[in-house]
């Protein structure tokens, strides 16, 4: 009986460790989403110190839809953040740099952007073909679900506008004006004296002015953000990975609804959907998942990083937040199209083994899928573009 007292101090101690250092890290993301906000009204202050002849002279390919579909996949494969992008967007929709409807294709393809991530990740099992074929199969599903939402939904809202319409009504309705009062954000009212001292510091203590003035506080909104959300990863992460057997075992043994749900809520917690995403990835190549099982956690993974945008909204204007809810829509509106049906849902499984089975057998598709779509071809466009 003695003995086990040590061991049940032991426990004990053990237990409030581990209970210390999630709240150490619960409040560490508190930290760092305010972090982040503050860097996106730095941003959103940048384009607006630099006047609208900015927006031609850096986004002018968005009046070609297909220019901007395909600069959203390169941004977000070069920052390896669909939220980094979406968020930068909306800073610069904000800012009035960018318009609702020329930011629509490229949040598009900021969702497609983000799926490099786990691609690349199953690129590690090439050694071996069953593994491999598994593993890239998972990822690829990713890519696929959000290759055929946009073949569905951007050539009908070219044609109608109605995302852009439906986000723009919701963020008047949701802004503020109610019978004459206006909403004032505490959260606002927070971020505001550091984005003053930002600009307070950079024209009067560096001396900048002009477009040196706004470039030097894009900068540093683009790396306050970044930053943010790189250290949001970085401590949900190990806390994630720890309890992932767990909770995958838990969830995704139920209906397919609640993967979905889990998918969604675990992207939220860590804020990024590739971490969601390219955790299941060895789980496949270990035959531990089938693709029936991660499609919705993938879905669920869509959905939750468009919080990340909407979260950055709050620190603009009607603006920003109709195209964060453009992001949020079209998430909303590719599940509904691909996931109630069996058969429908069965699309992007087809799509990601068969381009599996023909990776498996020769190497180098895989290579060359990843660096065609995500990089050498939107990089190609918007090259002769500019």
């Amino acid at each position: 009986m003695k003995a086990s007292k040590p061991i049940e101090t032991n426990q004990t101690t053990q237990e409030v460790n581990q209970a210390t250092d999630l709240i150490l890290r619960v409040l560490s993301v508190v930290l760092l989403l305010f972090i982040f906000l503050v860097g996106i009204k730095i941003l959103t202050s940048g384009i607006k110190f630099m006047g609208g002849g900015f927006a031609k002279t850096l986004f002018n390919f968005t009046d070609n839809p297909i220019m901007s579909l395909l600069s959203g996949i390169l941004a977000t494969s070069l920052l390896q953040s669909s939220s980094t992008t979406t968020s930068i967007i909306v800073g610069l929709v904000s800012g009035g740099a960018l318009t609702i409807q020329g930011a629509i294709p490229m949040i598009m393809g900021a969702n497609l952007g983000t799926s490099v991530t786990n691609t690349i990740v199953s690129l590690a099992y090439l050694k071996d073909p069953k593994s491999f074929k598994q593993s890239f199969s998972a990822a690829t599903i990713h890519d696929f679900f959000n290759i055929l939402s946009v073949l569905v939904i951007l050539p009908i809202e070219l044609m109608t506008g109605f995302i852009g319409k439906l986000a723009s009504s919701w963020a008047i309705s949701l802004y503020g004006n109610v019978s004459g009062y206006k909403f004032s954000s505490p959260l606002k009212a927070a971020i505001k004296p550091f984005a003053k001292s930002s600009k307070a510091f950079v024209i009067d203590t560096l001396g900048l002015t002009g477009n040196a003035a706004g470039s030097a506080l894009i900068l540093l909104g683009a790396v306050l953000t970044i930053f943010a959300l790189t250290m949001i990863v970085k401590v949900m992460k190990k806390v994630v990975e720890n309890n992932k057997g767990q909770i995958i075992e838990k969830l995704l043994s139920k209906n397919p609804y609640t993967a979905v749900l889990f998918g969604t809520l675990l992207t939220i917690s860590v804020q990024s959907s590739s971490i969601t995403t390219s955790l299941l990835v060895p789980m496949a190549g270990a035959g531990l998942l089938s693709l029936g099982s991660i499609l919705p956690v993938t879905i669920g993974a869509n959905i939750g990083t468009t919080t990340t945008a909407l979260l950055a909204s709050l620190t603009g204007n009607v603006a920003g937040l109709s195209i964060a809810l453009v992001h949020f829509i079209f998430n909303i509106l590719g599940t509904l199209i691909w996931f109630p049906s069996q058969k429908m849902r069965r699309l992007p499984i087809y799509l990601s083994e068969t381009l599996a089975h023909h990776a498996a057998e020769r190497k180098y598709i895989g290579f060359l899928y990843v660096g065609i779509v995500f990089f050498v071809l939107p990089l190609t466009c918007v090259f002769l573009t500019q």
